[in-house]
Parts: structure tokens; sequence; C-alpha cells
């Protein structure tokens, strides 16, 4: 395997941005997949996850920047990092990391501020950053509808 080979490999989350329908989606499943299945209720491995997928992204998609150009759709593992991050708020069950994945690709999609900045910053820091603030949106999104599905649909169900 040459260089490029290995930055694309992992840059693209194992090939997975490689999807014509929204890559950004379909390169974060398989982040989502390991979390779940995987990681499971190990928050102690979500916070490794999430502190080592950042500092790798911000790495990898810089060098990845250079084969795909900036900022390209196959570049993921800023939302790996992302996903990892979501979680650090997010209590282990199917339905909170479902809303998690949803609610982070929402505030990925929608860059509101200051993750529309964010991502104007150069190289990888721009890839990952609006990641960063997506997630924690994300999570605390998540928190809130977890709140408000415990304390005022499900009594109702």
């Amino acid at each position: 395997m040459t260089k490029n080979s290995i930055i694309k490999f992992f840059a693209s989350g194992f090939y997975s941005s490689y999807s014509p329908f929204i890559p950004g989606t379909t390169g974060t499943i398989p982040a989502w997949l390991l979390a779940y299945f995987v990681v499971g209720d190990n928050y102690n491995w979500v916070i490794i996850l999430a502190i080592a997928l950042t500092i790798i992204s911000v790495f990898l998609s810089h060098l990845a920047e250079g084969i795909y150009g900036h900022d390209a759709k196959k570049i993921v593992i800023d939302e790996w990092a992302g996903m990892f991050i979501t979680l650090l708020f997010v209590p282990y069950s199917f339905i909170n990391y479902f809303i998690a994945f949803i609610a982070f690709r929402g505030f990925d999609g929608f860059k509101i501020f200051p993750a529309n900045y964010a991502e104007k910053l150069p190289g990888g820091w721009g890839v990952t950053a609006d990641d960063i603030i997506a997630a924690i949106y994300a999570g605390l999104s998540t928190l809130l509808a977890i709140y408000i599905l415990e304390h005022y649909i499900m009594q109702y169900l």
C-alpha cells in the first residue's frame, strides 16, 4: 500500500464515504456501528476514541486535502471524531445513540454559528473544527431530547 492509499482508506472511513448518496452520512455510519456494537457502554473507550479521533482527524484530514481537495466530501474522519464527541454526552442505549446520530448529522449539515466560521480555518483544523462544534450541539440536544422523551412523552405511551 502506498502512503496515499493509506491516507484515503482512513480519511474516507474505510471508503464508506465513497457512496454517491450522502457521503457524510454513509461515512458516519461505521463510526456509529463501532460505538454501539463494539465500544458499547464502555464510557472510557468513548472518551479515548473521541480524543484520539479528533487528533487523528486534524492530522489526517490535512493530508487528505492534498489528495481530495479542500474539505472534500470523501473526507469523513472528522465525522468519526464528531460522532464520538457527541456520544460523550449520551447514556448508552440504542434509541439514545440513534437520536445522537440524527442530531449530529443535522447539526453537521446546517453549520450553525460558530461552526460556519470554524470550517474556514486552514487545513485539518477547518475540516475538523466545525464537526467538534456540531458534536457539542448534537450532544446537548440529544440530552434535551432524552429528557423530553423520558419526562413528557414516555409517560403517555
